[in-house]
């Protein structure tokens, strides 16, 4: 870490919000890799919609890993975006799928998505207090990520508002 950071955030914030912040990169970087899997893997007669709504939502968490490791950068710190980066203890995101129905990829992304968003969300509130630009740029993105699960859960909901398991 360098011995600076942008002016009215004190050293010691900018720490704690690039420690947070390195986390978020590195489960949006999971992330996109599971999306991408799953556009690799998805099969089924509804297979091309999903196979091409995929896409969009991997490059806009592409921009999002971007998005949190210029502000790493911005705030003094390094981000970390190798694959050997996670930090000690971490478990990466998990994705139980290789080929499989549209039913069982959105089933299992709907999961991924609970797991990012809650995270994402408790980042939100550990920033809430220390840094209003990091705050917005996190509010932004599980803005974006909630919406998208919305159109994932559109394809799992039974019409009387249950969601369907992927078998």
């Amino acid at each position: 870490m360098s011995n600076f950071t942008v002016p009215g955030l004190s050293e010691g914030d900018a720490k704690q919000v690039i420690d947070i912040l390195q986390e978020r990169l590195t489960a949006y970087n999971d992330l996109h890799l599971i999306l991408k899997h799953a556009h690799w893997n998805v099969v089924g007669p509804t297979f091309i919609g999903v196979h091409e709504m995929l896409d969009p939502e991997v490059e806009r968490v592409r921009g999002d890993a971007d998005d949190v490791a210029e502000r790493i950068a911005a705030l003094g710190g390094e981000p970390v975006g190798t694959p050997d980066s996670h930090a000690p203890g971490r478990d990466p995101l998990q994705y139980p799928i290789n080929k499989g129905t549209v039913q069982q990829h959105l089933s299992a992304l709907n999961e991924v998505y609970d797991k990012v968003i809650v995270d994402t969300r408790e980042a939100d509130s550990a920033v809430d207090q220390l840094d209003p630009v990091t705050e917005d740029l996190i509010v932004g993105q599980v803005r974006e990520m909630e919406k998208f699960q919305w159109f994932i859960r559109a394809h799992l909901e039974d019409g009387n508002g249950n969601i369907s398991g992927g078998a």
